[in-house]
C-alpha cells in the first residue's frame, strides 16, 4: 500500500472516483463502519505535520489508520477537523501530540457505510 496519489479523487491506487464503483481497501473499510457505529473519532497531529493520527486500540496500527484516513479524505467519505477537538474524548495515548481534532462521516461517507451494510464487501 503506498502514500495517497492525486488525479481523479483516487487513492493508494485505486482510482473509485470516476465511475459508479468505489474501490476501497480493507483499512478503508474498517474506518468507514467504525464511523458508522462511532459518529466522531478523536484524532491528534504533531506540529510539524498535517497527517492525522488516530491512537484509539483496534485492528489497525496507527500508520495504516493514519493513511487510510489521509485517503477516505480525500475521495470526501470523511472529514476530519483540526478546528474541532472532542471534549474529553482523547486517551492518554494522545498527550504527545500538541493539535487535537475530531473525524466524521460526509454525506458521500455515510450513503458508502450504508451501501457496505447493504450490499457488503466485494
Amino acid at each position: 500500500m503506498g502514500d495517497c496519489k492525486g488525479g481523479c479523487g483516487g487513492c493508494c491506487g485505486n482510482c473509485g472516483g470516476c465511475g459508479s464503483t468505489l474501490v476501497l481497501n480493507a483499512e478503508e473499510i474498517a474506518m468507514l463502519r467504525l464511523l458508522g457505529q462511532i459518529p466522531f473519532l478523536p484524532v491528534a497531529r504533531s506540529a510539524s505535520s498535517m497527517d492525522p493520527v488516530y491512537l484509539e486500540e483496534g485492528e489497525l496500527s496507527p500508520e495504516k489508520s493514519s493513511l487510510a484516513l489521509r485517503c477516505l479524505e480525500k475521495r470526501g467519505l470523511i472529514s476530519i477537523d483540526f478546528d474541532q477537538p472532542l471534549k474529553g474524548g482523547y486517551s492518554k495515548a494522545y498527550d504527545a501530540y500538541p493539535i487535537k481534532g475530531s473525524v466524521a462521516l460526509t454525506i458521500l461517507g455515510q450513503q458508502a457505510v450504508d451501501l457496505l451494510e447493504i450490499q457488503g464487501v466485494e
